[in-house]
């Protein structure tokens, strides 16, 4: 087992602030073990209901009747089947001393983030767990990782070729019962047919009437497949910087799937050595370190943008953090160096500092404000 401590710590953090704390991401990524971490600690009564048994259901069919007598930690269970329990959880936390604390537990959809964030405006805070990071697994497991994603039974499988079918079972299970319970309402097999189109764009910009031709639909039609896919955190949709500059910025987003295990199956690459030789190899690398970058740095995604101009400057992560404006190029090679659009890049974004990791192991200065950092020590050298 991998200890979650950081997000226990977070979790709690937020549930001594806050009436009500949602913890949200896609199944199999260990919420409701979590949960149980957290609760493991909390010092008073704890109770837990399962929004997917029926006894838990009824018990909750006047749900501020089945839950006003409740002191401690209340936790709800796949909170996504029931979003009509939010006018009840309002009353429930506006209670005198708050008497309990909710945590919620969901997959994200779009009409949950919007009804949570609505119906609770000032009592709920929001925590995303996603699949192992690397300061979970370790520098020394990148290659296992980067491999066969962050779910945490594709990471800990015994062999690469019994990962590959829990992330065909995951998907097949996601797009078949998932993604209906969310109230999306895209057949399977077209979103299926479009999720692994998606997989060879990954790390491109987005052109949603190219997608659109290749697919036989709608520009429009196409765009609704991606916010599917980004609601329910399959997909990251890394917006474009703008900057006054004078010059022609490219405003359509670049696209990735967030988990590199699921990018590799519907790739069809399972081992190293297929990752190696396939043309994707620099955007898989660049994808899963977009992500963990982000990971590490704890930035929130209305933080996170590329940039780009249509002379072909552009830098492939800006962060926003703490009133620092950091930039990130990922570049699969030993040798790094500065270059033209880098330069451009310093100075049109009054970059507080730009990283170039690389695939090499040393981690050293290359010029004023730009670092080589080594993806192999990436937690050791990375910083605010």
């Amino acid at each position: 087992m991998i200890d979650r401590h950081q997000h226990a710590a977070v979790v709690s953090r937020l549930l001594a602030t806050n009436p009500i704390v949602a913890v949200l991401g896609p199944r199999q990524v260990g919420k409701t073990t979590l949960a149980q971490q957290v609760a493991g600690a909390w010092p008073r009564p704890v109770t837990s209901f399962d929004l997917e048994r029926a006894a838990d259901l009824a018990q909750l069919e006047d749900a501020e009747l089945g839950l006003r007598d409740l002191r401690g930690l209340v936790v709800l269970d796949e909170i996504q089947r029931r979003p009509e329990l939010f006018p009840a959880l309002r009353v429930l936390a506006d209670r005198p001393r708050t008497p309990a604390r909710f945590l919620l537990l969901g997959s994200a959809s779009p009409e949950l983030l919007r009804q949570g964030s609505e119906t609770l405006a000032g009592r709920i805070a929001f925590h995303e767990l996603g699949g192992f990071d690397l300061a979970e697994v370790g520098t020394k497991h990148f290659d296992r990782l980067w491999l066969r994603g962050g779910f945490p039974r594709s990471y800990l499988a015994r062999s690469n070729a019994e990962s590959d079918r829990w992330r065909a079972d995951f998907v097949r299970t996601f797009l078949e019962r998932d993604v209906p319970q969310l109230g999306i309402r895209i057949p399977a097999a077209t979103l299926e047919r479009f999720w692994a189109m998606l997989a060879h764009y990954h790390g491109q910009t987005w052109n949603a009437s190219e997608l659109g031709r290749s697919f036989g639909v709608s520009h429009h039609v196409t765009r609704r497949y991606l916010d599917a896919l980004a609601a329910t955190f399959m997909v990251r949709v890394l917006p474009p910087y703008f900057a006054n500059l004078g010059k022609r910025q490219v405003k359509s987003p670049k696209v990735y799937l967030r988990d590199s295990g699921i990018l590799h199956h519907f790739l069809g690459v399972n081992t190293r050595r297929d990752v190696e030789r396939h043309p994707k190899l620099g955007a898989s690398w660049e994808g899963f370190l977009v992500e963990t970058v982000i990971q590490q740095l704890g930035a929130r995604s209305r933080q996170c943008h590329y940039w780009a101009t249509h002379t072909g400057a552009e830098l492939d992560l800006l962060v926003e953090l703490g009133g620092k404006r950091l930039g990130f190029e990922f570049k699969r090679t030993t040798a790094p160096r500065v270059t033209r659009s880098m330069r451009e890049a310093l100075a049109s974004l009054d970059l507080t500092r730009l990283d170039v990791i690389h695939a090499g192991e040393a981690t050293f200065q290359l010029a004023d404000r730009v670092r080589a950092v080594s993806a192999s020590h990436l937690l050791r050298d990375l910083h605010p």
